[in-house]
């Protein structure tokens, strides 16, 4: 087994339990294929394991935190563990995030639970020439599984030097799965929605937006297969629209919204900033706007341009609530931190003459545990204030 040697003191990192190490940390790159397991070892030779190699990516070496080859009882126990937790937080819940790479020691993988379905993501290009001890392992750990579907199709696997990938690779998969989320029904279609299929990360903060919805006119921006807007409507909102660009997504929130018995709710395919424009010109205004746009920073570089589109959403969004209305905004950027993004959004609320109270600070759902070790697993700010005019 190939052997890399560490150039700097990373003893006390690797113990806190970060697990990346970067191109520029190594002493020497070695060629070899993408994603080969290494020894990975201290400038002195202390054996720091086993990790998966990348000489072409950022992060060169992801740390698997074993010593021994990564077979399939390895994978079987850390499924089995990532299992136990999530049974433990979550009460007869059938539909969640299985799987969260780092977080459960199983870099670059991604994993959802569609009740007796699953979908998967890999990120990296080790956990790429291990998939089909992953999916065994999948199949050990829950014998009641009756298909597992292959979403990979994100941008993050470019920089693995890994190709697109998207299919069934065991028993079957339905049109449509019907999961339960916060007493909303949903029909989730794995092969045509985004990502590994729904966003389960925004769970409480879904269900928080239910708790205030009563006799509020609502509106949800990017709202997707719909969940905010759903959420209101159960809550008890006098008027609900959900705004999306996508046909696709707008066709799935119709099909919840009949699923859920929901007649006070409209979806409309529109651009959301052009939406909110012409709805400020009419004087149109809600009592509760959420703000869940895509990922504006998909990298460092992007930040500075991620905040002015920031800026501008939340600036529209203002200018169409009502006074005492709410605004809830959410970023699910990792680069864009929490504090300046709250700052950002305050910022907009005080050149709109608003006085802005933070009545609820969100996060990503217990099912997407953050490593404290690791601040890259925390992405997902989710703020709701509440705006009063000065």
């Amino acid at each position: 087994m190939i052997k890399i040697y560490l150039n700097k003191n990373l003893k006390e990192r690797i113990k806190r339990g970060y697990p990346w190490i970067f191109s520029n940390e190594i002493v020497q790159a070695i060629d070899c294929e993408p994603g080969e397991i290494v020894e990975v070892f201290s400038r002195n030779g202390e054996h720091y394991g086993l990790g998966f190699y990348n000489r072409n990516s950022l992060i060169a070496i992801r740390l698997l935190f074993t010593f021994d080859y990564p077979n399939i009882d390895f994978f079987v126990n850390r499924i089995r563990n990532a299992l136990t937790y999530r049974v433990s937080i979550f009460f007869n819940i059938k539909a969640f995030r299985l799987i969260y790479g780092e977080t459960d020691l199983l870099p670059g993988l991604i994993v959802d639970k569609y009740n007796n379905y699953l979908s998967f993501q890999i990120l990296s290009a080790g956990m790429e020439r291990l998939k089909s001890s992953i999916v065994q392992a999948l199949m050990l750990v829950l014998p009641e599984i009756k298909g597992i579907y292959e979403k990979n199709l994100s941008y993050l696997r470019k920089l693995e030097d890994l190709p697109s990938q998207e299919g069934i690779v065991y028993g079957i998969i339905p049109d449509e799965i019907e999961i339960s989320e916060n007493n909303v029904r949903y029909a989730i279609n794995l092969k045509k929605s985004q990502k590994t299929g729904f966003y389960f990360d925004q769970r409480l903060n879904r269900l928080f937006i239910q708790s205030i919805a009563r006799d509020k006119k609502v509106l949800d921006c990017y709202c997707n297969q719909g969940g905010f807007a759903l959420n209101s409507a159960l809550g008890g909102a006098s008027e609900v629209i959900g705004i999306d660009s996508s046909s696709t997504a707008i066709g799935q929130a119709n099909k919840n919204a009949i699923l859920n018995n929901f007649r006070n709710i409209d979806f409309v395919k529109a651009d959301v900033e052009e939406y909110l424009k012409l709805a400020i010109k009419n004087d149109y205004k809600w009592d509760l706007i959420i703000l869940d746009p895509p990922a504006f920073a998909k990298s460092k570089k992007d930040v500075s341009s991620a905040l002015k589109e920031y800026k501008k959403i939340n600036n529209l969004a203002i200018k169409a609530l009502n006074n005492y209305g709410f605004l809830a905004s959410s970023s699910c950027s990792q680069h864009i931190f929490e504090d300046i993004f709250l700052r950002l959004i305050c910022e907009e609320t005080q050149n709109n003459n608003k006085i802005p109270k933070l009545v609820f600070r969100g996060q990503q759902s217990p099912d997407h545990p953050i490593l404290t070790t690791m601040p890259e697993t925390k992405y997902l700010k989710f703020f709701v204030l509440s705006l009063v005019n000065k």
